[in-house]
């Protein structure tokens, strides 16, 4: 089952923040399908965070169709989930893990290569949007 954390100086709002690690839990292979999620009731007391925060994110984590709601019984993770989350991607894993591996002989700190990935990631994304 997955522990869910907060930050609350981050500024992404806490249901975006919950569907966040739901997506990152699944793409890693942590959550698989048939998994339950905690209880509304159990992240609203863990978090002291509104219900309606809790059921917006797994409202959204629904309609993505990554869960599924099964009346009585609680939120578990979906039997079909897409390929590309259902996928793990062990071979891109370890080369990421031999990059990082890499750039920490070089001297960055954990801080600088999240930056260095961070503005990587967003300058190919933008450039496919452009």
């Amino acid at each position: 089952m997955i522990d869910f954390r907060l930050n609350v100086s981050s500024g992404v709002p806490t249901y975006v923040q919950l569907v966040q690690q739901v997506r990152q839990a699944i793409r890693l292979g942590l959550l698989q399908p048939g998994d339950q999620l905690p209880t509304v009731k159990t992240v609203v007391t863990q978090l002291a965070i509104n219900p309606n925060t809790v059921l917006k994110a797994y409202h959204e984590l629904e309609r993505d169709g990554l869960v599924e709601g099964r009346r009585g019984q609680g939120t578990f993770v979906s039997d079909r989930l897409p390929p590309v989350l259902a996928t793990r991607n062990d071979a891109l894993h370890d080369a990421l893990t031999r990059w990082i591996n890499q750039a920490r002989e070089a001297g960055l700190s954990e801080d600088d290569i999240v930056a260095l990935v961070v503005d990587t990631t967003r300058a190919v994304f933008a450039r496919e949007i452009a």
